[in-house]
């Protein structure tokens, strides 16, 4: 009886090796796969790389004014005095944040490529930026260092910003009821008849204030941490990311004084822009249908959140920004605002920065 156990103990000891070295050889194949694998992702992504980086070689010689802070942090950044409107070889980036106007915006810069000779299109394939310029791409995409990823382009960025709580109440009642633009095209919402204040009554996910957490990680990027609703370190990101590579940032509430600016500043692609702006159909093109502003004690609700408090530093950060270049090459300040516009004012390359804090 002795000897049996021992034997049977023995078979379960045997049995429990063979099973262990079985698991062993298991996980060094799968090693080995996902070493192989890796491998091939990183010889993949190397040839991206080369590729983009032949793409845009051309760009090597090409130096944009770059308006932003130098590496000594002084307020006052000197531009070199480029003539934008002889240079055919420019690349305009609009990462256009949604329910900002960039509609009304990007139909202008379309309306305009045929008569200032540059390209207008969506963004699909960075690849491609180098063999169709000038060019204007615009996107729902958040700003892209390239740089940082070893590809020597430079673009010129430009954006609009809105109020966060009127662009959030704007996307509310664009899912529920649509815009003018495409009126019978049916939205995610439709049929839902709850109003704004009825949804932040109800604490209901469509209204939450973490839905205003757009136009931060738009400026901010594409770091996991630009996208985590209330994160400090994203809105000082976007705060220099706004300051240090973007030529202008406009507000929707005054879109023709930044249409008016990018003339001035960019008048190969905007010359005109201006009285296009004022005198086409399509200057107020999807104005959301059925909107109804929110009540008192909604906004005191919503502007209790930690997510509208930083979303409304940096829409306040960009507006005394954009009041600033206004005054500066316009001569207008905000409490002074007129549409007599003179174009023949020199271009000014010399902005004195708001530097984040």
């Amino acid at each position: 009886m002795l000897k049996k156990n021992i034997l049977n103990n023995n078979l379960l000891l045997f049995a429990g090796i063979i099973f262990f070295v079985v698991l062993v050889l298991y996980f060094e194949v799968r090693v080995l796969n996902l070493e192989g694998n890796n491998e091939k992702l990183v010889s993949e992504v190397a040839i991206v790389r080369k590729q983009l980086l032949a793409s845009t070689e051309k760009e090597a010689n090409l130096h944009m004014p770059i308006i932003g802070g130098g590496a000594g942090g002084g307020s006052l950044v000197e531009v070199p005095n480029v003539n934008l409107k002889d240079r055919r070889d420019l690349v305009v980036i609009y990462n256009r944040v949604p329910k900002t106007g960039s509609t009304s915006f990007i139909n202008v810069a379309y309306d305009l490529c045929r008569l200032n000779s540059y390209h207008a299109r969506f963004a699909f394939n960075v690849s491609k930026w180098d063999s169709i310029k000038p060019a204007l791409y615009h996107g729902h995409v958040a700003y892209v260092h390239f740089e940082k990823f070893g590809v020597n382009l430079r673009p010129v960025w430009i954006n609009l910003i809105r109020r966060p709580l009127d662009r959030l109440v704007s996307y509310y009642y664009f899912l529920r009821y649509g815009d003018d633009f495409r009126p019978h095209l049916v939205r995610r919402k439709h049929g839902d008849k709850v109003t704004f204040d009825e949804c932040v009554e109800k604490k209901q996910p469509d209204c939450h204030p973490d839905n205003m957490w757009l136009q931060v990680p738009f400026f901010c990027g594409h770091s996991a941490l630009c996208w985590e609703p209330g994160n400090k370190w994203a809105l000082e990101e976007a705060k220099r990311n706004l300051i240090s590579h973007y030529l202008l940032v406009g507000v929707t509430e005054e879109m023709e004084d930044f249409i008016h600016l990018l003339e001035i500043t960019l008048p190969s692609f905007f010359e005109g822009a201006t009285k296009h702006y004022l005198n086409s159909k399509k200057s107020h093109l999807r104005r959301t249908v059925q909107k109804a502003d929110p009540s008192a004690s909604t906004i005191k609700k919503i502007q209790e959140s930690k997510v509208w408090q930083m979303e409304q530093e940096l829409y306040d950060f960009a507006l005394a920004q954009f009041h600033f270049m206004r005054k500066r090459t316009l001569g207008l300040s905000a409490s002074n605002r007129t549409s007599q516009f003179t174009t023949e004012r020199s271009q000014q390359f010399m902005y004195e920065k708001i530097r984040p804090k």
